[in-house]
């Protein structure tokens, strides 16, 4: 009977072992994987994700931490179901990436409801953090104000005063329009006029062509890919890097002056609120992500990393994974790794200094991915709403 109980307990100590194992602490990334905007949100925004697990040290209270991955084809009734399966089904945790602002406020209307935590790298539109704003919801990378007035403040500072605003007919666009002119006239700038365009319009040379038949010195584009791809497409074709209108572009990331060459973006005034080449922190990570994906990160990308490795250590200081105790943390605790440098706001936004950039000529670039020149730092306190400002209900007004 020893022996027996002997080769039982044998054979079921690996069960039992396994059984007592902690669930693990899992990640979501939910993404664009299949259709336009995968270069900067998709694979490369789970390299990211994956890697700020890496430097965590693979787990935390004591659990490992796993990552899933899904696709939302930049749909919202895609999202919230997936986002939906994850939460209640497949014991997701927190959901990153989210691009596509649409997406992102169906993804925190699912997140909210199950007090559980999401943090979007890639959605612009005020809402989020605004009227819509969620106790565990978080806008990590950038917000239409903060585009908004980084450009219009500072290229009007530049002598950029007259414009002419090409903006998307949805919502993002109208919000980036709106903020965009009061961000102008505040400067000392005017607007002479704007125009609105139709979404996924593969032709917009008519209206690209009025803008810069208008007189003013700068046509803004305040649209999103792949719009604003083809508006400064039609831009170069009509002579705008040769003429004495400047094109100043509110969202564009350097992954886009990549497809496009810089025989084509060449002259573009770009806000980013990341770059891999700004310092040697920012250098470093971006040149271990390039040796796994052979692309440099987007600044989604690298938000997806900076909002990850947030994640994981409030989890870690709050002691466990519910979302109100984890928010509570994130709210607290400095932002401050190898791509941003922030801290969040009562509203749930990430607020950092953002950088005005001019695209550089081919002759001006010296080596790979060597795209923009720095032409001034927008500090935080600057580039974003004040809380003050804010009509998220949760916020404290003092």
């Amino acid at each position: 009977m020893r022996r027996l109980f002997c080769q039982l307990l044998a054979v079921c100590a690996p069960a039992l072992a396994l059984a007592a194992e902690p669930p693990p602490v899992t990640v979501g990334v939910l993404g664009v994987m299949s259709t336009y905007g995968s270069d900067i949100s998709g694979p490369g925004a789970v390299l990211a994700a994956q890697m700020a697990i890496d430097e965590f040290g693979g787990s935390v209270l004591g659990r490992k931490i796993a990552l899933v991955s899904g696709d939302t084809q930049q749909k919202p009734d895609i999202a919230a179901a997936l986002a939906a399966q994850w939460y209640d089904r497949d014991n997701v945790d927190v959901i990153v990436d989210v691009p596509n602002s649409a997406v992102a406020l169906a993804t925190q209307g699912v997140a909210r409801q199950r007090g559980k935590i999401v943090m979007t790298s890639g959605a612009g539109a005020m809402v989020f953090s605004g009227k819509m704003c969620s106790p565990t919801g978080f806008q990590w990378v950038f917000d239409t104000y903060s585009l908004a007035h980084s450009t219009g403040r500072a290229v009007v500072q530049e002598g950029g005063k007259d414009w002419f605003l090409l903006y998307a007919d949805f919502a993002f666009g109208y919000d980036l329009k709106r903020d965009a002119t009061t961000a102008i006239e505040q400067a000392g700038g005017k607007v002479v006029d704007a125009l609105a365009h139709p979404v996924n319009s593969n032709d917009l040379s008519s209206f690209v062509v009025r803008g810069l038949s208008s007189g003013a010195q700068i046509l803004g584009m305040a649209n999103s890919p792949p719009d604003n791809v083809n508006a400064i497409k039609a831009a170069h074709d009509f002579g705008a890097d040769r003429g004495k209108t400047k094109v100043a572009v509110f969202l564009l990331q350097a992954d886009d002056v990549h497809g496009l060459g810089l025989d084509v973006a060449q002259g573009l005034l770009v806000t980013e609120p990341f770059y891999w080449d700004l310092d040697a922190s920012r250098r470093a990570w971006s040149k271990r992500y390039f040796e796994k994906m052979k692309m440099m990160p987007s600044a989604e990308q690298a938000g997806t990393y900076s909002s990850v490795l947030a994640y994981l250590r409030a989890v870690a200081a709050a002691g466990t994974t519910e979302g109100a105790a984890v928010a509570k943390k994130l709210h607290e605790l400095p932002v401050d790794d190898a791509t941003f440098h922030g801290k969040v706001m009562q509203d749930g936004r990430m607020v950092h200094d953002m950088y005005l950039f001019q695209v550089k000529t081919p002759a001006e670039s010296k080596y790979p991915w060597d795209y923009y020149k720095l032409l001034k730092t927008v500090p935080a306190a600057e580039a974003w709403a004040p809380i003050s400002a804010s009509d998220c209900p949760l916020v404290v007004k003092q």
